[in-house]
């Protein structure tokens, strides 16, 4: 089981909520606990469920592959450089921004943050 803590200024505190791994992807998850994570598409093509994800605990991260199409698509609102590109690849390090309806659940605790707005940045100073 994962505890996913979702933060965003919609909501009036965070959320957290227990997952199950490899049932779905974040975006399923907030939309059955009704967590306003904005979206459009929902096959990442368009960014509008963009959020930034921290993980929390010891362990390794295991959500790390980048579909092609969210590579595509955080490189294109530029999100995703070469440069963290490489690194993802090669280190097997996550990147700090992923697209909602991409990421699949995992097994581990992670802080889901989102605006609650198409096209606003998220705040990385936190």
């Amino acid at each position: 089981m994962a505890n996913i803590t979702f933060s965003g200024p919609a909501l009036p505190k965070d959320i957290t909520v227990y997952a199950v791994a490899d049932t779905g992807t974040l975006l399923a998850l907030a939309k059955k606990h009704e967590v306003p994570i904005p979206f459009q598409c929902q096959d990442g093509e368009c960014g509008s469920c963009l959020i930034k994800v921290t993980h929390l605990g010891t362990n390794k991260p295991k959500a790390i592959t980048l579909t092609e199409k969210e590579k595509l698509t955080l490189s294109v609102n530029g999100k995703l450089t070469k440069e963290i590109l490489q690194k993802v690849e090669n280190d097997d390090l996550p990147p700090p921004y992923r697209l909602a309806c991409q990421y699949l659940v995992q097994d581990e605790d992670i802080l889901v943050e989102f605006t609650g707005e198409p096209g606003v940045e998220i705040d990385l100073r936190r």
